[in-house]
């Protein structure tokens, strides 16, 4: 692996001289955006990579790994992809995502962004903790990656009212409380089960242009400041190998062996927010300990429910 880490480092070049053979991944949504890359370069080191998606046939043509059908909108659909799961998981990459789409909800009844980027994974991680309690015995650890956003600064997670029932649709809001929702799996799951050998960790891999932002206009990525108009991403935007460079360091890295419940970014851990200038660093909310517990604790509730429904 390669040291000398930073903003502008591949995913290719963290991967570079780690050995995975004997090991597996499932990678969500790895077969579009930076989780084609993270897919890439965990296959390219050995490993046996599971990508779940819900367009089978597509990714067949994307990425040359096994596919399995999980649709993240849905907890019956997450639960029969677990089922097809067997044997020790050693790496688990929760990449998928939806950003700032209108307001719909689940085939559960959750508002979408938080329903699919958290609830989703949530149950993901619940069903296959048992591989993954046999990755960490097997290999010595099992490393759980939330691929989380700097879009958590927009909001923390609302528990009484997390799809918009009391309040005025945002999608912003969703959207961010859904990535605050991320950081916040990794530190309870982390704090459950280190002791296990599990090491659980958030990221925010970096400004991409990826499918993720296809419910944004390019008028609005222009007035973002994302794009010109001319189409053409700024200049600290990443490309996708760049953007999966920090996926694929959680997975892997040596850095990270014991330390467990961090937000990364640039292959690096990150610090608290400064309080003044661009989204850098985390929120104290997204990684407040006893909100990580008492999300736990609702989530459990609400996936209780959705599969009892």
């Amino acid at each position: 692996m390669n040291g000398n880490l930073g903003a502008k480092t591949t995913a290719a070049e963290v991967i570079d001289g780690v050995d995975l053979s004997g090991r597996t991944a499932i990678v969500t949504g790895g077969a579009s955006g930076i989780g084609t890359e993270t897919t890439r370069a965990l296959a390219a080191a050995g490993a046996r990579v599971i990508v779940a998606v819900r367009d089978v046939a597509k990714a067949k043509g994307v990425v040359e790994a096994e596919v399995a059908e999980l649709d993240l909108a849905s907890i019956r659909s997450v639960d029969a992809f677990v089922a097809t799961v067997s044997g020790p998981v050693h790496i688990l990459v929760n990449n998928a995502g939806v950003m700032a789409a209108p307001f719909t909800l689940t085939a559960d009844g959750f508002e979408l962004q938080f329903g699919t980027n958290h609830l989703g994974h949530f149950a993901l991680v619940q069903g296959l903790l048992p591989r993954l309690l046999e990755g960490a015995a097997q290999a010595g650890e099992a490393r759980v990656v939330s691929v989380s956003s700097a879009g958590h600064h927009r909001s923390d997670v609302h528990l009484d009212d997390p799809n918009f029932q009391d309040r005025p649709y945002d999608r912003w809001q969703a959207y961010g409380q859904s990535k605050t929702a991320n950081v916040l799996l990794a530190v309870e799951l982390d704090r459950r089960h280190a002791g296990d050998g599990i090491v659980a960790n958030a990221l925010h891999p970096g400004g991409i242009l990826t499918p993720l932002q296809r419910h944004l206009s390019v008028e609005e990525q222009v007035e973002l400041g994302w794009i010109d108009e001319q189409g053409r991403p700024l200049q600290d935007f990443k490309t996708t190998g760049q953007g999966a460079a920090t996926s694929v360091y959680a997975a892997v890295s040596p850095d990270l062996a014991k330390r467990g419940g961090q937000y990364l970014e640039d292959c690096a851990v990150a610090t608290e927010y400064g309080g003044s200038g661009p989204f850098r660093g985390y929120m104290p909310y997204a990684r407040d300990p006893k909100r990580a517990a008492e999300l736990w604790e609702r989530s459990e509730d609400w996936v209780g429910r959705a599969r009892k429904g």
